[in-house]
């Protein structure tokens, strides 16, 4: 059998996958995020923009997925099993700076206030790891891809902002915001892939599976 394995504590991006008929194993990794851009931008003389710093970060991610899946004592999966694995990381983009999570409710208003009537860039990063062995051996790529959508917010009022983070939602993700969840009210439209604003584009990973030999129907449950 067929598995996809999510590197992704995401909610979002796991119950995407399961509306598309996929239900992944789900390994969450522990990077250092800040250290691997520091790293990534120390390489590159000090340049990374946002559509490769998402890369770069779910590249990071699969990849030590991978080694704690190597060094797994217990399996994960059944003998006959044969895996492949996606890792993602997503940031929004906006006046040229890149953000990620905030840090706290003050930092997720802050970002809503320069947000609100404007628009942005959603980046998201996808890495995908051939891991199938045996048998059902494929050619052992590893490929990457970004998708970014630009997503056009509502004019809020101060009141509504407040309201919004009190929930919590905004602190637990890139950007502050969500399209598929209690911020869905507060993006008036999108321009791009709706799955990549979520946090995993369904068009982008199919056609990653394709790079590595794999039609997306191999993957429904």
């Amino acid at each position: 059998m067929l598995r996809l394995v999510l590197a992704s504590r995401s909610p979002a991006r796991l119950a995407t996958l399961r509306a598309a008929g996929v239900e992944p194993l789900v390994r969450v990794s522990g990077v250092d995020e800040d250290a691997v851009l520091r790293d990534a931008a120390a390489q590159r003389g000090g340049l990374l923009d946002p559509v490769d710093a998402v890369l770069v970060l779910a590249r990071a991610k699969a990849e030590e997925v991978v080694r704690a899946l190597a060094a797994d004592a217990a399996p994960v999966v059944g003998a006959d099993d044969a895996l492949l694995l996606v890792g993602c990381d997503s940031m929004l983009e906006l006046d040229g700076e890149v953000l990620g999570k905030p840090a706290d409710a003050d930092d997720a208003r802050a970002r809503w206030h320069a947000m609100r009537g404007r628009a942005g860039v959603l980046h998201t990063g996808h890495w995908l790891v051939d891991l199938r062995s045996g048998a059902a051996a494929g050619p052992g790529a590893a490929v990457g891809g970004t998708s970014s959508t630009t997503v056009h917010f509502a004019d809020l009022s101060d009141e509504e902002i407040d309201a919004y983070v009190a929930t919590g939602e905004p602190l637990h993700v890139a950007g502050a915001f969500t399209v598929d969840g209690l911020g869905g009210p507060y993006v008036e439209r999108i321009e791009g892939d709706h799955h990549g604003v979520v946090g995993i584009s369904l068009p982008l990973l199919r056609s990653l599976l394709r790079e590595t030999g794999v039609a997306w129907h191999e993957l429904r449950s």
